[in-house]
Protein backbone atom coordinates (compact mmCIF):
# COMPACT_ATOMS: atom_id res chain seq x y z
CA UNK A 1 0.00 0.00 0.00
CA UNK A 2 3.00 2.18 -0.84
CA UNK A 3 1.32 3.77 -3.81
CA UNK A 4 -1.13 6.04 -2.74
CA UNK A 5 -2.85 8.85 -4.34
CA UNK A 6 -0.85 12.19 -3.68
CA UNK A 7 -1.76 15.63 -4.61
CA UNK A 8 -0.50 16.47 -8.66
CA UNK A 9 2.74 18.31 -8.14
CA UNK A 10 3.53 21.96 -8.86
CA UNK A 11 6.57 23.36 -10.66
CA UNK A 12 8.26 22.43 -13.86
CA UNK A 13 6.37 19.18 -14.85
CA UNK A 14 7.92 15.52 -14.33
CA UNK A 15 7.79 13.15 -17.31
CA UNK A 16 8.70 9.88 -16.23
CA UNK A 17 9.65 6.74 -17.88
CA UNK A 18 10.61 4.15 -15.29
CA UNK A 19 11.91 0.98 -16.50
CA UNK A 20 14.90 -1.39 -17.26
CA UNK A 21 16.89 0.41 -19.31
CA UNK A 22 16.58 -1.59 -22.47
CA UNK A 23 16.03 -0.81 -26.12
CA UNK A 24 12.29 -2.66 -26.02
CA UNK A 25 11.35 -0.54 -23.63
CA UNK A 26 10.70 3.05 -25.88
CA UNK A 27 13.68 4.29 -24.32
CA UNK A 28 14.94 5.39 -27.23
CA UNK A 29 11.42 6.63 -28.33
CA UNK A 30 11.52 8.82 -24.90
CA UNK A 31 14.65 10.00 -25.68
CA UNK A 32 13.39 11.26 -29.56
CA UNK A 33 10.42 12.66 -27.96
CA UNK A 34 12.21 14.34 -25.12
CA UNK A 35 15.05 16.35 -27.81
CA UNK A 36 11.80 16.96 -30.25
CA UNK A 37 9.28 18.96 -27.18
CA UNK A 38 12.79 20.77 -25.80
CA UNK A 39 13.22 22.21 -30.05
CA UNK A 40 9.53 23.46 -28.95
CA UNK A 41 10.52 24.51 -25.57
CA UNK A 42 7.82 22.64 -23.44
CA UNK A 43 8.49 23.61 -20.57
CA UNK A 44 9.14 19.88 -18.90
CA UNK A 45 11.76 17.93 -17.54
CA UNK A 46 12.61 14.50 -18.79
CA UNK A 47 13.58 12.00 -16.24
CA UNK A 48 14.83 7.79 -16.66
CA UNK A 49 14.20 6.01 -13.23
CA UNK A 50 15.75 2.18 -14.20
CA UNK A 51 19.34 0.41 -14.24
CA UNK A 52 21.76 -0.62 -16.73
CA UNK A 53 20.61 -4.01 -17.26
CA UNK A 54 24.08 -5.45 -19.41
CA UNK A 55 22.81 -9.14 -19.61
CA UNK A 56 20.03 -8.53 -21.87
CA UNK A 57 20.91 -7.59 -25.57
CA UNK A 58 19.08 -4.87 -26.03
CA UNK A 59 20.66 -3.28 -23.11
CA UNK A 60 20.93 0.51 -23.28
CA UNK A 61 24.68 1.00 -23.03
CA UNK A 62 25.83 2.97 -20.50
CA UNK A 63 28.15 5.20 -22.68
CA UNK A 64 25.01 6.13 -24.83
CA UNK A 65 23.09 6.49 -21.34
CA UNK A 66 25.98 9.31 -20.45
CA UNK A 67 25.58 10.83 -23.82
CA UNK A 68 22.14 11.39 -23.65
CA UNK A 69 22.29 12.60 -20.31
CA UNK A 70 25.21 15.13 -21.40
CA UNK A 71 23.41 16.53 -24.35
CA UNK A 72 20.70 17.80 -21.76
CA UNK A 73 17.67 15.71 -23.02
CA UNK A 74 17.08 13.77 -19.94
CA UNK A 75 18.35 13.04 -16.51
CA UNK A 76 19.05 9.85 -15.26
CA UNK A 77 18.23 8.88 -11.62
CA UNK A 78 19.29 5.26 -11.27
CA UNK A 79 17.62 2.52 -9.79
CA UNK A 80 15.66 3.30 -7.09
CA UNK A 81 13.92 1.52 -4.22
CA UNK A 82 11.77 4.68 -3.34
CA UNK A 83 9.51 4.67 -6.50
CA UNK A 84 6.06 5.64 -4.42
CA UNK A 85 7.94 8.80 -3.20
CA UNK A 86 8.75 8.55 -7.34
CA UNK A 87 5.47 8.86 -8.49
CA UNK A 88 4.44 11.91 -6.13
CA UNK A 89 6.88 14.08 -8.10
CA UNK A 90 5.66 12.86 -10.98
CA UNK A 91 3.57 14.95 -13.42
CA UNK A 92 2.34 11.81 -15.37
CA UNK A 93 4.17 8.36 -16.20
CA UNK A 94 5.16 6.80 -19.44
CA UNK A 95 5.75 3.79 -21.15
CA UNK A 96 6.62 3.47 -24.67
CA UNK A 97 7.32 -0.37 -24.44
CA UNK A 98 7.50 -2.90 -27.57
CA UNK A 99 5.71 -5.73 -25.57
CA UNK A 100 4.60 -6.29 -22.09
CA UNK A 101 2.69 -8.90 -19.51
CA UNK A 102 0.58 -6.58 -17.29
CA UNK A 103 3.66 -4.07 -16.43
CA UNK A 104 3.84 -2.99 -12.67
CA UNK A 105 5.08 0.47 -13.09
CA UNK A 106 1.69 1.41 -15.12
CA UNK A 107 0.04 -0.23 -11.98
CA UNK A 108 1.45 1.80 -9.48
CA UNK A 109 1.20 5.08 -11.60
CA UNK A 110 -2.56 4.16 -11.59
CA UNK A 111 -2.53 3.50 -7.78
CA UNK A 112 -0.88 6.99 -7.34
CA UNK A 113 -2.55 8.55 -9.69
CA UNK A 114 -0.37 9.32 -12.10
CA UNK A 115 -1.76 9.75 -15.96
CA UNK A 116 0.02 7.14 -18.29
CA UNK A 117 1.11 7.54 -21.52
CA UNK A 118 1.56 4.25 -23.69
CA UNK A 119 1.77 1.48 -26.02
CA UNK A 120 -0.89 0.06 -27.97
CA UNK A 121 0.49 -3.05 -27.17
CA UNK A 122 -1.04 -6.17 -25.62
CA UNK A 123 0.00 -6.15 -21.69
CA UNK A 124 0.61 -2.35 -22.30
CA UNK A 125 -2.90 -1.56 -23.54
CA UNK A 126 -4.14 -3.88 -20.80
CA UNK A 127 -3.33 -1.69 -17.46
CA UNK A 128 -5.54 1.60 -19.21
CA UNK A 129 -8.37 2.80 -20.46
CA UNK A 130 -7.91 4.82 -23.04
CA UNK A 131 -8.49 8.53 -22.88
CA UNK A 132 -10.13 7.83 -19.75
CA UNK A 133 -6.42 6.66 -17.23
CA UNK A 134 -4.06 7.82 -19.88
CA UNK A 135 -3.21 8.03 -23.77
CA UNK A 136 -2.30 5.08 -26.36
CA UNK A 137 -0.09 5.60 -28.67
CA UNK A 138 2.07 3.11 -31.61
CA UNK A 139 4.83 1.58 -30.46
CA UNK A 140 8.12 2.70 -31.90
CA UNK A 141 6.74 6.21 -32.58
CA UNK A 142 8.45 9.36 -30.77
CA UNK A 143 6.04 11.60 -32.76
CA UNK A 144 3.15 10.44 -31.63
CA UNK A 145 4.98 10.15 -28.14
CA UNK A 146 5.91 14.27 -27.82
CA UNK A 147 2.29 14.74 -29.00
CA UNK A 148 0.99 12.70 -26.48
CA UNK A 149 2.81 14.39 -23.79
CA UNK A 150 2.52 17.58 -24.83
CA UNK A 151 -1.35 17.30 -24.84
CA UNK A 152 -1.11 16.33 -21.05
CA UNK A 153 1.28 19.19 -20.14
CA UNK A 154 -1.09 21.65 -21.94
CA UNK A 155 -4.30 20.28 -20.53
CA UNK A 156 -2.63 19.52 -16.71
CA UNK A 157 -6.82 19.36 -15.46
CA UNK A 158 -7.13 16.50 -17.89
CA UNK A 159 -3.89 15.08 -16.84
CA UNK A 160 -5.29 15.39 -12.97
CA UNK A 161 -8.03 14.08 -14.06
CA UNK A 162 -6.82 10.78 -16.00
CA UNK A 163 -4.53 9.95 -12.92
CA UNK A 164 -7.41 10.24 -10.19
CA UNK A 165 -9.76 7.71 -12.76
CA UNK A 166 -6.11 5.84 -12.93
CA UNK A 167 -6.73 5.23 -9.28
CA UNK A 168 -9.61 4.23 -9.22
CA UNK A 169 -9.50 1.64 -11.93
CA UNK A 170 -6.16 0.95 -9.90
CA UNK A 171 -8.65 -0.07 -6.93
CA UNK A 172 -11.72 -1.66 -8.97
CA UNK A 173 -9.58 -4.49 -10.85
CA UNK A 174 -5.56 -4.54 -9.95
CA UNK A 175 -6.31 -4.51 -6.19
CA UNK A 176 -4.33 -7.17 -4.52
CA UNK A 177 -6.41 -8.48 -2.45
CA UNK A 178 -9.04 -9.08 -5.15
CA UNK A 179 -6.29 -10.65 -7.99
CA UNK A 180 -5.50 -13.22 -4.76
CA UNK A 181 -8.32 -13.70 -4.16
CA UNK A 182 -9.34 -14.65 -8.23
CA UNK A 183 -6.22 -16.58 -8.03
CA UNK A 184 -7.04 -19.01 -5.01
CA UNK A 185 -10.59 -19.51 -6.96
CA UNK A 186 -8.91 -20.87 -10.02
CA UNK A 187 -5.96 -23.07 -7.84
CA UNK A 188 -9.46 -24.28 -6.28
CA UNK A 189 -11.13 -25.44 -8.92
CA UNK A 190 -7.95 -26.84 -10.49
CA UNK A 191 -7.37 -29.06 -7.40
CA UNK A 192 -10.55 -29.92 -7.60
CA UNK A 193 -10.88 -30.77 -11.13
CA UNK A 194 -7.45 -33.03 -10.67
CA UNK A 195 -9.01 -35.22 -7.74
CA UNK A 196 -12.00 -35.55 -9.48
CA UNK A 197 -10.04 -37.05 -12.46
Amino acid sequence: YKFTPSPHPIGKPIILLAARLLIDKGVKEFIEAAIILKKENLNAQFVLVGEVDKSYPSAISRKQLNSWVCSGAVEWWNFRSDMHEIFKKSYLVVLPSYREGLPKVLLEAAASARAVITTDVPGCRDAIIENVTGLLIPARDPIALSIAIKKLVKNPQMCKKMGLRGRKLAESAFDIRAVTSQHLTIYEKLMKFALIR
